[in-house]
């Protein structure tokens, strides 16, 4: 696989982590941007359905590689690389928590290594957990964040903190053409019904017409950004011609509460769910609500998919998925 990479003297975009929601997506509109796109992953949180409609395109490849290892690329022609790989969801991240850091630290030293290598641009995934369970609200790049060394999310949190450390050390020491974007609650087509964050709970147990679970009592906010926006906003943050000198927020600022989130849920699938409460989870954050002013002037970017227009594709996307399993289901049974 790795002998025939770059064989149409492209320029090209190294995704980590590109069978993954965010990632398969991000690889689609490289490709269209016509790049050729290598996606590194290992599987363990991406899925192979994400990027099956792109095996057969001629300037995708896959290369099945753990970050936590030195990554044994062809250098020449590497122009962008985009570092996604991470589990992004509680329960996954807390699946194994030791692993979670070191694909968030040990990772990111390793591909900053091959951009210092090559001389690739190089995007960080971060994330909004760095700022944990916040003081300030909206919360701002300059806020430094309110997280908890040792609790349960550390493992993602702190890693990720770790991770822009990593990333503006090798800016300050060696030169690396280094973009970080602190990505808030993102949703859409692809996410995995088994992804434990809360849109994709929500709507997969409104279509089973389950209970759906809302922690404590609903008025913790979440800001929800179409999966589409943020791409564009990570295109964006790459292309910029010059490197912004701190992390960039991306999410959208439209907040609602869970509360509002489930009953809107309910109400666009026609549910017969009934909302039921369980006990926050510990550091579970109050509010999140991202202020993308710096977005704004740096990179003339803001989401426009409002939430109903996104959910209701989303939706589509669980719907269809679920019937796949349950027709699958239906098939062994009957042999």
């Amino acid at each position: 696989m790795i002998a025939s990479l770059y064989s149409h003297r492209r320029p090209v975009a190294v995704v980590t982590g590109g069978a993954g929601f965010v990632g398969s997506h991000l690889c689609e509109r490289l490709l269209a941007d016509g790049l050729e796109v290598v996606c590194v992953d290992t599987f363990e949180t991406g899925r192979m359905d994400n990027i099956r409609h792109l095996l057969s395109h001629k300037s995708f490849s896959l290369v099945e590689h753990d970050v936590t290892m030195p990554l044994d690329l062809p250098h020449a022609q590497v122009a962008e690389f985009y570092n996604m790989a991470s589990p992004a969801s509680p329960p996954m991240y807390q699946r194994d928590p030791i692993r979670t850091l070191k694909t968030n630290v040990i990772g990111a030293l390793n591909v900053l290594e091959f951009a210092r290598s090559t001389g690739a641009r190089i995007f960080q995934a971060s994330t909004s957990e760095v700022y944990g369970d916040p003081q300030v609200h909206p919360q701002p790049e300059t806020y430094w964040g309110n997280v908890n060394s040792f609790g349960p999310r550390s493992c993602y949190d702190e890693g990720k903190r770790a991770a822009e450390t990593a990333f503006f050390e090798y800016r300050a020491k060696y030169g690396v053409d280094v973009r970080i974007a602190r990505i808030f609650n993102t949703y859409g087509p692809r996410m995995s019904p088994e992804d434990g964050r809360v849109v994709s709970n929500f709507i997969v147990q409104a279509l089973r017409g389950e209970d759906i679970t809302v922690y404590g009592d609903g008025s913790q906010t979440r800001s929800f950004c179409y999966v589409d926006d943020l791409v564009r906003g990570i295109v964006a943050l790459m292309r910029a011609p010059v490197a912004p000198t701190a992390p960039v927020n991306l999410g959208n600022p439209g907040e609602f509460t869970v509360l509002e989130l489930a009953q809107l849920v309910i109400s666009m699938t026609g549910s017969v769910s009934r909302v039921v409460s369980r006990p926050l989870p510990t550091d579970d954050p109050r509010q999140r609500r991202p202020d993308i002013s710096r977005a704004g002037e740096l990179l003339s970017w803001q989401p426009e998919i409002a939430l109903p227009v996104g959910l209701s594709r989303t939706i589509g996307h669980f719907r269809a998925e679920l019937d796949s399993r349950d027709s699958a289901n239906a098939l062994l049974v009957a042999l």
